[in-house]
């Protein structure tokens, strides 16, 4: 059902660009007869242009896992306060660009701050292409502001981390055994009153030979929190097989490690000047606004086109935009 899908969909694709160019066609027809439908014309060119972009980008998805969902970690780097209300900013970001493009989400996990933002988010995004889209979105995110934490009103630059594995469905197949697993059981964290949580609910999971940990306590249920938990390790352990594999894992490994200066993917700078800019690609936005409301797509197309030419490479140290 989910090739059948994916192949109609393919049809549909081609029968609209095939429209689209008709239309264009019969806007030209009518610009020599006289019609005056230059308006007409420059807008259809433009949705035609924007359409062709969408469907280069998904010809580049062409991975194993890359029509699979995708769960997203985010963590704040250090920093306290500042680094954790970056984490949020970035957590609210991916789940604009979710809704945007149609898709649905699923908190896995979550956990406040002590006085702001985040200690950290586990997501999933389920959609068509979700982690073919966003695999280039690890790594550590760089913020440049005037801190609204600070009464000073000093310019603070806070890191975070994001890692995208694909959720590993029956088509795939990861062995893990139960000897190399330990799972421990704790009370949720809740708010108090009402909704407080007194069974231990929540499961985490801490996979031995690799360090691997994940954790889930939305579900009220145990069993429940157990099988995402369980879903979350099957897809981390896959995308840890697939980086072993890849000729620039050594780098993208440190990339993710190392949350500070000089290891970070992109960059968004909102003070002395306002910009977002990916170090790997070179690509840039203006509106940063725009960025954090959710516009990735400069961005993951620009990573896409990058890989296919085998140019997308991690952020050398020292590649810092006050420079």
């Amino acid at each position: 059902m989910r090739e059948r899908k994916r192949l109609e969909a393919l049809v549909r694709d081609d029968d609209e660009l095939v429209r689209r160019t008709g239309d264009i066609d019969a806007y030209f027809e009518l610009a020599r007869e006289g019609e005056d439908v230059l308006p007409d014309l420059e807008k259809s060119i433009q949705e035609l242009g924007t359409f062709t972009e969408d469907l280069e980008a998904r010809t580049m998805l062409s991975g194993e896992a890359d029509a699979l969902n995708a769960i997203v970690t985010v963590h704040p780097g250090a920093g306290g306060t500042e680094s954790q209300d970056w984490a949020q900013m970035l957590l609210r970001m991916y789940l604009r660009w979710a809704e945007q493009q149609g898709f649905k989400t699923e908190m896995n996990d979550y956990q406040d701050g002590e006085e702001a933002g985040i200690k950290s988010a586990t997501f999933t995004i389920v959609g068509e292409y979700a982690f073919g889209l966003l695999a280039g979105e690890s790594g550590v995110h760089r913020l440049v502001r005037i801190s609204p934490f600070d009464s000073a009103k000093r310019r603070h630059t806070s890191f975070a981390s994001v890692y995208v594995s694909p959720e590993i469905d029956e088509t795939i197949h990861v062995d893990l055994k139960p000897e190399d697993m330990r799972v421990d059981t704790y009370r949720s964290g809740g708010k108090g009153g009402q909704h407080v949580n007194t069974t231990d609910s929540a499961v985490r999971i801490t996979h031995l030979p690799t360090g691997i940990v994940v954790q889930c306590q939305n579900e009220r249920s145990q069993h429940k929190n157990r099988d995402k938990a369980m879903k979350m390790l099957r897809s981390r352990l896959y995308e840890f097989e697939l980086e072993k594999k890849r000729a620039d894992a050594k780098k993208l490994e440190d990339s993710k490690l190392d949350i500070n200066f000089g290891s970070q993917i992109r960059s968004y700078v909102l003070q002395p000047y306002r910009m977002a800019k990916d170090h790997r690609t070179k690509v840039e936005v203006g509106d940063v606004d725009k960025v954090l409301d959710g516009y990735l797509e400069p961005f993951l197309r620009g990573y896409l086109l990058a890989r296919r030419r085998g140019t997308a490479v991690v952020a050398e140290a020292g590649d810092d935009l006050d420079e």
